[in-house]
């Protein structure tokens, strides 16, 4: 049995990832600040237990690592959008620095910290859950504090990939797609379920030397 890390996954798209990876028979560990919410998410999976985690606290990160001994992937899917309809023109820098911090730091934190249980694994990844609005070669203008902060976490994708490629752990960013869930709102024109199938494919069944990649539906983006 493969065991999985999910940030971010007591609701939306996080939830069902951790939902379809459940009903393949894995052990699915779902990581977030709410623990009332996280541990009542757990509680509607098979196999699943809940983890207190807050990406942007070192000391949290640190205390969640130590009580994981194995994982075989981890899914940075926690993610905030603070800036909606504002342009690059007038988005406060601080905004854009907060943003950067969950969206990107926070994947590189949590990366960091479970890079040895990764390691013990005959197949370990991580894929970070990215977004078309970071893609640079079709930039879009609003929420720009968002569109960065995938960017950002793209390039991590890149040099985490590079450096992890001899040590067998694959790295990949994947755009799931404008979703319906509380952060897409009820008009995107994709299920959670659709955005969900991307994700745990790279999870689960892409080939493990494709590394440092972004992808949707199950292709290569450029970046």
């Amino acid at each position: 049995m493969k065991t999985v890390l999910i940030t971010g996954a007591y609701r939306g798209l996080g939830f069902e990832v951790a939902r379809q990876l459940s009903a393949r028979g894995w052990e699915v560990i779902l990581a977030a600040r709410r623990k009332e919410q996280g541990a009542a998410a757990a509680a509607r999976l098979q196999n699943a237990s809940f983890l207190e985690l807050d990406i942007t606290s070192d000391d949290s990160v640190a205390r969640a690592a130590k009580s994981v001994s194995e994982l075989d992937v981890l899914i940075n899917n926690a993610g905030i959008i603070l800036d909606g309809d504002d342009d690059i023109l007038k988005v406060r820098p601080e905004l854009v620095a907060r943003t950067i911090e969950t969206n990107a730091l926070g994947a590189l934190r949590v990366s960091q910290a479970f890079l040895p249980q990764l390691f013990r694994s005959s197949a370990g990844r991580i894929v970070n859950v990215s977004s078309g609005m970071g893609q640079l070669s079709d930039i879009a203008t609003l929420s720009p504090a968002y569109s960065i902060s995938k960017t950002t976490l793209n390039a991590i994708t890149c040099v985490l990939g590079a450096a992890l490629k001899d040590r067998g752990i694959a790295v990949n960013s994947v755009c799931p797609g404008w979703c319906r869930t509380e952060m897409g709102g009820p008009t995107a024109p994709r299920s959670a379920e659709e955005g969900a199938a991307g994700i745990v494919w790279l999870a689960a069944d892409a080939p493990q030397d494709k590394t440092g990649l972004f992808w949707r539906d199950k292709q290569v983006l450029p970046w």
